[in-house]
């Protein structure tokens, strides 16, 4: 992955996050990337229409003269959740899209890349530039997804197809686990004025945090097996209520991609395909439920979104591969370009917080009830699209992106 040029100007920025997914797209076969393999991911050619969508949406049909759209029925087909924008296509229904096929999105793209830029040219001021690089940042959060939602599609396949081939080297051994104490007290948090943020990570305020002390590392997967191995899947007394239930319903037993390979050993599927699980990486695509769970068993906690944003000031951000890796250093590691890490915090305004106007408000506001804060980055996350301010949100029960677990207490 390369790294954004801070200096690039606005039209050599767009066209290296527009190519960057296309560049994702490439290992994949047409097949590939109409499927879907559940109602939380969407298929590559729907991502790749919809980031699409929504500079033809935003941009050009507010500020080009004489808009007219590619397709009519593209406004609602590559929707999301925009209710303010009108109708959408059903989001469990996107793989049923055979029809645009790659071809003709691979030419939406390049149409609505064409008219950007004829924009560009004639000069970008205050609203064009704010919206682009909305855009731009929108388009790089659905590249982390395009990876998180092949690799669910590429497990369910009996192949195990890899997205890509494995790395020849031999993963290192994680750094000792240790704890970092903080003496707490008033904290700024939220986003400090510079550079990009989404309107979730603002305002920026003060809050009190009480001392407290957080691991050097994430959990690993040897660390994770032994409270498998410890019955931590079958005791009650571990797990939040609902996440017995949930565990119980679906009759999990460990992580979302961990395999048993027959011979009393693990297996582990990755981007890079079926991998025998290495004790020493990072044990990811956890739950919140499972994370907590965890976080009870070893006698620690989850760090609340506070703690984690305070202790992550200042370190230097970290852009990853395709899997996480070892830890390595002293300090705080990990906290960027492995995987983002569950907070006992509830999704949830920060004080004083306003959405902003028009279907554009419809982007972070309206999803803060029943979710958890993750924090840091993932290794899927793009280059530059990291930050301590960052407020990721998902259920309690989702495990298919690249989640794992610093324990806090």
């Amino acid at each position: 992955m390369s790294r954004d040029d801070p200096g690039a100007s606005p039209q050599a920025r767009y066209d290296s996050v527009r190519q960057r997914s296309l560049k994702l797209a490439e290992p994949l076969t047409d097949e590939d990337c109409g499927a879907q393999s559940m109602s939380d991911a969407s298929p590559v050619k729907w991502h790749l229409a919809h980031t699409t969508w929504f500079f033809e949406t935003f941009i050009l049909e507010r500020l080009e003269r004489h808009f007219a759209p590619f397709h009519p029925a593209f406004r609602v087909l590559f929707n999301s959740y925009y209710n303010g924008i009108g109708d959408k296509h059903p989001r469990a229904q996107r793989g049923l899209l055979t029809r645009p096929g790659m071809a003709q999105v691979r030419a939406y793209r390049a149409a609505v890349d064409a008219r950007i830029a004829g924009l560009l040219a004639a000069g970008a001021d205050a609203e064009l530039a704010a919206l682009l690089e909305l855009g731009l940042q929108h388009e790089q959060q659905h590249q982390e997804l395009m990876l998180t939602d092949v690799k669910h599609l590429l497990a369910q396949n009996a192949l195990l197809p890899a997205y890509f081939d494995a790395p020849s080297s031999a993963a290192a051994p994680a750094a000792p686990q240790s704890w970092l104490r903080f003496a707490g007290g008033l904290g700024e948090v939220g986003h400090d004025g510079a550079g990009f943020c989404f309107d979730n990570e603002l305002p920026r305020h003060t809050q009190f945090i009480a001392p407290f002390q957080l691991s050097t590392r994430l959990v690993t997967n040897g660390e994770y097996l032994a409270f498998i191995e410890a019955g931590g899947y079958r005791n009650p007394a571990l797990w939040l209520a609902e996440g017995w239930d949930w565990v119980r319903a679906q009759g999990l037993d460990c992580p979302l991609y961990w395999r048993r390979d027959g011979r009393g050993g693990w297996q582990e599927f990755t981007l890079y395909g079926p991998q025998p699980l290495a004790a020493q990486l990072p044990a990811v695509h956890l739950s919140l439920f499972e994370a907590d769970a965890y976080a009870h068993w070893a006698g620690a906690r989850l760090p609340t979104e506070a703690e984690w944003e305070c202790a992550a000031r200042g370190v230097a951000v970290a852009a990853g591969g395709l899997h996480p890796a070892a830890a390595a250093g002293k300090g705080l590691t990990q906290l960027f370009g492995h995987c983002w890490q569950w907070t006992s915090s509830s999704y949830a305004a920060y004080p004083g917080y306003r959405a902003a106007s028009g279907a554009l408000g419809e982007y972070n506001g309206k999803f803060m009830l029943n979710q958890y804060v993750l924090r840091g980055s993932s290794c899927a996350t793009p280059a530059g699209h990291a930050r301590a301010s960052y407020r990721n949100f998902f259920p309690a029960g989702a495990r298919w992106q690249f989640s794992g677990i610093r324990l806090a207490r």
